[in-house]
């Protein structure tokens, strides 16, 4: 209870001390002449929000730097070992293979089937479109930890002999076979093969919104003058539909790829990072909070940062390449 009290007062003090600080900068720049009330006007609209951007963002991750070259306590300079160590550990390769399995298959499966419903939809005609696409999209109203707890019972198991209530072992029981614990197999990464449809599950609505509104977009004249040319419906879509939303599909790969890289929710709630499901973010909460090393979670974290930047650099060039066609 005192911690959520402390947490009620941290927001608001941390919205209020915003806005008084807001309405402070504004009042003393109106107070100046105009010509420097006009220079400074900016700087007094974006400070508090670059303050912010800057106590929030900036300093954790100097921080993260900094830390990552000290000791479990961050007090002794280690250099680089909390980085050898890493490259080292051989349950951080398995970590890292199951990250670009998590990195590869989410985006594509996302958006394969983002593309198709939002093509299908689209055939549908007034209300059905949007009753079909509600129910896909619904999955990203609910949280990764209600997610995982639905998959829970997806994929429970009992011993044989006893009633299964998962469906998948309902079901593969049904056809004469020995229920499965699937979860805790660790031969094949079948576990985390069965973690990502979690993920795809809940992130194929979004491919599909930012899909469907590209494809509406792409101009009809051109489809018309490809059908008029003899294109068939296949072809219209493989060459004049699909590449107008290339950018698009970019900013779904990016931002579902972002999204990916720090995934911790479902492997937390599923498995807890066991039977070879871990994860690079599962992987930092264990060393920051039950091994308490602080050096070694930083170093995590550094590289989480340093396998997003080319992820948000290739994000940012397609935005710039939307704006200057615009």
């Amino acid at each position: 209870m005192t911690r959520v009290l402390f947490g009620v007062l941290a927001v608001i003090v941390g919205v209020g001390g915003s806005a008084l600080l807001f309405w402070a900068l504004n009042w003393l720049v109106d107070r100046l002449p105009d010509g420097t009330a006009d220079r400074l006007r900016p700087y007094a609209f974006a400070g508090p929000a670059l303050l912010l951007v800057g106590l929030y963002l900036i300093y954790p991750a100097l921080r993260s730097i900094r830390d990552s070259f000290y000791g479990d306590r961050s007090e002794e300079f280690v250099g680089l070992d909390n980085y050898r160590q890493l490259i080292e550990d051989p349950s951080l390769r398995s970590t890292l293979i199951n990250n670009v399995l998590w990195v590869f298959l989410v985006p594509a499966f996302c958006l394969v089937f983002g593309l198709a419903i939002a093509v299908l939809a689209d055939r549908l005609s007034g209300r059905w479109e949007s009753i079909s696409k509600s129910v896909i999209f619904m999955p990203m109203a609910i949280s990764a930890v209600g997610a995982s707890t639905i998959w829970l019972f997806v994929y429970n198991w009992r011993p044989a002999g006893r009633e299964q209530i998962g469906l998948l072992n309902a079901i593969w029981t049904g056809v004469g076979n020995e229920p499965v614990s699937w979860l805790q197999v660790s031969d094949g990464r079948l576990n985390t093969l069965l973690l990502i449809i979690i993920m795809v599950w809940t992130m194929t609505g979004l491919a599909m919104v930012l899909l469907s509104a590209a494809i509406k977009g792409v101009p009809e004249d051109t489809i018309e003058a490809a059908q008029m040319d003899g294109a068939t419906e296949s072809q219209v879509f493989w060459r004049v539909v699909l590449p107008q939303i290339r950018s698009t599909i970019t900013v779904v790969l990016t931002t579902i790829g972002i999204a990916v890289v720090k995934v911790f929710d479902i492997v937390f709630v599923m498995t807890g990072g066991n039977f070879d499901s871990d994860v690079i973010a599962n992987r930092f909460v264990k060393e920051l909070f039950d091994f308490r090393r602080f050096g070694q979670a930083s170093a995590i974290v550094v590289f989480m940062m340093v396998i997003m930047i080319p992820i948000i650099v290739l994000n940012i060039r397609n935005f710039r390449e939307q704006e200057a066609l615009r």
